[in-house]
């Protein structure tokens, strides 16, 4: 894999981590990847991965971050199955792919597809803080959960730091009043006691 200084570009601030690669697909210098969401559209929509390496307990650890190039300049890629396989240039065959495994894959949150109306990208709502209809905080997002037919809102109240002590709020028309991106802020009718 040959590397250019040209490529060595600045980490971008709105990096968001996106797939791990997970494995070679095929001869040619194709790889697996793990995307971490259900609609890989980010994936799809930056001709430029940027490369991190695995983390310390994953099962590459210990693996020097000068053995990956920063920057993938994807020249292909598509869904295969559950995972997504792609080429990018400069890697041209199984080793060079398989020198891959265990890399992180990351993509500018501006480089994301445009969202409709009422579509959020969940690394825009970890985060925000969440108030009910009286205006009694809850907590803020610290994640979200996918169950198939909808996500729910993980809501944790300051200082709670166990899963148990959570809300879970179903992220559905009949618990979400609205969602505020500027205000950071989303409203839910849901009480104190549920």
């Amino acid at each position: 894999m040959a590397d250019s200084g040209a490529d060595s570009a600045p980490w971008p601030e709105d990096a968001i981590e996106v797939g791990v690669i997970i494995d070679a697909w095929g001869v040619k210098g194709w790889f697996k990847v793990k995307a971490f969401s259900p609609d890989p559209q980010a994936l799809f929509s930056s001709k430029r991965w940027l490369l991190k390496p695995p983390e310390a307990s994953g099962p590459r650890a210990g693996v020097a971050a000068v053995t990956l190039p920063p920057l993938l300049k994807i020249m292909a890629a598509k869904v295969h199955g559950d995972l997504v396989v792609a080429q990018a240039q400069d890697v041209v065959d199984r080793p060079g792919a398989e020198a891959l495994r265990g890399a992180r894959v990351f993509v500018p949150r501006a480089s994301f597809p445009t969202t409709g109306t009422d579509e959020y990208y969940w690394v825009d709502l970890v985060g925000l803080a969440v108030v009910n209809r009286a205006g009694e905080s809850l907590g803020e997002v610290v994640g979200l959960i996918d169950t198939g037919p909808h996500s729910v809102l993980r809501v944790a109240a300051p200082g709670v730091t166990s899963e148990v002590d959570q809300r879970l709020i179903p992220f559905v028309a009949a618990f979400i009043d609205a969602v505020s991106l500027p205000e950071r802020r989303i409203t839910v009718d849901w009480g104190l006691d549920y």
